[in-house]
């Protein structure tokens, strides 16, 4: 460890403001799940059904698979970040760190279209498997690197306005990696004919946004993250509850699976407009498939725009 780290880590986090530097890497590491994300929720789909020639019934089982199993994996890397020690890393960079790559990699992977057989109908089923192994393999890294991710807003700074500040850098970089993962579609899109090249290119830009935007965050956010270790392991820490015990808690308590069941089906109506989009374009409106990226550019900024507008119908009304 360098004598600044050294340094950073006698200081105590909780009375200090954060610099521009920090608020600026910290919200960088929710670009690459942003952009990836944005273009998996809104082209997947799509792609298994008019590149990959599969079936949308089994199409849509792949993604189902993914999601079930991205709830599951959740709850198990939280436990195991929590549980992590790292003198150099700390207890959530060391996940971010080795888990970028394999990240960028996976998702890659998901917009390639092996041959497994020169017959098409032979091609299906090896096909569906392929893509299911790499959706669950994919979910799982997005929650090695996003999960940790979440949990490092209060160990960089334990004061209200800060975090507020330090989410709006996060939320900033989110919104706009959205807005850019469309733009480069609308590019890519406008440059290459060939429908499975225009993914392949499109899913290597993005992975490489992805990365260098998460060791970005890792790198800018190390010190802060190493001045708050040494301040946790000098406080001796009360003994965590054993796991299934957490999970009994957790589904005893009537408010939370209330929330829990708010944001489950909103945001499955989300998700589930999102992929049909494309295919309202092109069959329902007439437009072309280039003229998608140009249609999810109006929606996002449309959603962009109402953030506001239901923001201070909140204050004004109340949120329930």
């Amino acid at each position: 460890m360098n004598d600044s780290a050294d340094g950073d880590a006698q200081r105590d986090p909780k009375s200090e403001k954060l610099d521009l530097k920090t608020k600026l890497a910290y919200g960088a590491g929710d670009l690459g799940p942003a952009v990836t994300a944005n273009i998996s929720v809104f082209f997947l789909l799509v792609f298994f059904t008019n590149v990959a020639g599969i079936p949308a019934g089994l199409a849509g089982s792949i993604l189902m698979i993914g999601k079930i199993w991205d709830g599951i994996n959740d709850p198990l890397v939280g436990f195991l970040t929590d549980k992590t020690k790292s003198r150099r890393w700390g207890r959530r960079l060391p996940w971010m760190f080795y888990g970028a790559i394999p990240f960028g990699i996976f998702f890659f992977l998901q917009w390639i279209v092996p041959r497994f057989s020169a017959n098409q109908s032979d091609n299906l089923w090896p096909l569906f498997w392929y893509y299911v192994v790499i959706g669950v393999i994919s979910q799982s890294f997005y929650t090695v690197v996003n999960l940790p991710y979440t949990a490092m807003t209060p160990e960089l700074t334990q004061d209200y306005d800060e975090r507020t500040s330090l989410n709006s850098y996060r939320f900033t970089f989110s919104i706009g990696g959205s807005i850019l993962s469309l733009i480069l579609t609308q590019i890519v899109f406008s440059q290459i004919s060939d429908r499975q090249q225009q993914y392949l290119v499109l899913a290597a830009v993005c992975t490489v946004i992805s990365i260098l935007g998460l060791y970005w965050c890792v790198f800018g956010v190390r010190d802060r993250i190493l001045a708050f270790e040494a301040k946790r392991i000098q406080t001796e820490e009360p003994e965590s509850l054993p796991f299934l015990e957490q999970l009994k808690i957790v589904f005893s308590n009537r408010p939370f699976l209330f929330v829990i069941g708010i944001y489950l089906f909103s945001w499955l109506g989300v998700q589930i407009t999102a992929s049909i989009i494309p295919y309202f374009v092109v069959d329902c409106m007439g437009l072309k498939e280039s003229d998608v990226p140009t249609v999810l550019i109006a929606v996002q900024g449309t959603a962009l725009l109402m953030l506001f507008v239901w923001g201070a119908l909140s204050k004004k009304i109340g949120k329930k």
